[in-house]
């Protein structure tokens, strides 16, 4: 089932704030990802070839939504989750960048991994205490636990929901931690051959194998 939004939350954790030398959001920073962009665990994500540079990893925790729900209150916001997942919130930096929003650069297809599964919110006691890993052909480069957050999962549901209606199936993407491979020195982007893994405590593993994109020409279905 495809979710009917899939949202995303950028700059939640302060340690990645610091390392692309910023300073800490006064609100979540909200950006949408295209639902086109979602794929499963061992699917390929695709290095495209109008932008392989630059292409990027982001472990995120993943909410979502099971209620269709507005104006929700931080202390209800458990009432409307209806599970968590893993997410990889694969970026093309040059894109990203190049535009005053981060849809472009954060959409690219098969640029959307969630999974394993989804875990039943009763099934998880502290959202806000989970270990997260990401790791690069087994080299850890994002290590964190999610009682980093600036803003915490209850407190997104409660912005989000301010403005707009959140639907049942929404998946937000709660931010990812330092070590991403941009700011790292030097820069280590993802490249085809290697394969991407992001770990979530009391969730699972979402592993991609990385490869060029297969079909870079026109598509018109």
């Amino acid at each position: 089932m495809v979710p009917p939004n899939f949202l995303a939350i950028g700059l939640n954790y302060r340690a990645h704030v610091a390392e692309g030398g910023r300073t800490d959001p006064e609100r979540p920073v909200v950006f949408n990802k295209q639902i086109s962009c979602i794929t499963g665990p061992n699917h390929a994500i695709h290095i495209p070839a109008e932008a392989p540079d630059l292409v990027d990893y982001e472990g995120e925790l993943g909410v979502v939504i099971g209620k269709t729900c507005r104006r929700v209150p931080a202390d209800r916001a458990h009432e409307v989750i209806a599970g968590y997942l893993v997410v990889n919130d694969v970026s093309v930096r040059d894109w990203q960048k190049a535009s005053p929003t981060m849809t472009m650069g954060k959409s690219w297809d098969t640029h959307g991994p969630i999974g394993p599964w989804l875990v039943s919110a009763d099934e998880i006691a502290d959202p806000g205490d989970l270990d997260l890993t990401t790791t690069v052909d087994g080299e850890i480069r994002q290590q964190t636990n999610t009682s980093e957050m600036i803003f915490n999962i209850s407190a997104l549901i409660a912005h989000l929901s301010t403005a707009f209606t959140l639907l049942a199936g929404t998946v937000i993407a709660t931010g990812t931690p330092e070590g991403v491979g941009f700011y790292r020195s030097p820069r280590t982007m993802l490249q085809a051959g290697q394969t991407v893994e992001v770990s979530i405590e009391g969730i699972g593993k979402l592993s991609n194998p990385v490869i060029d994109d297969p079909n870079p020409g026109v598509v018109i279905s």
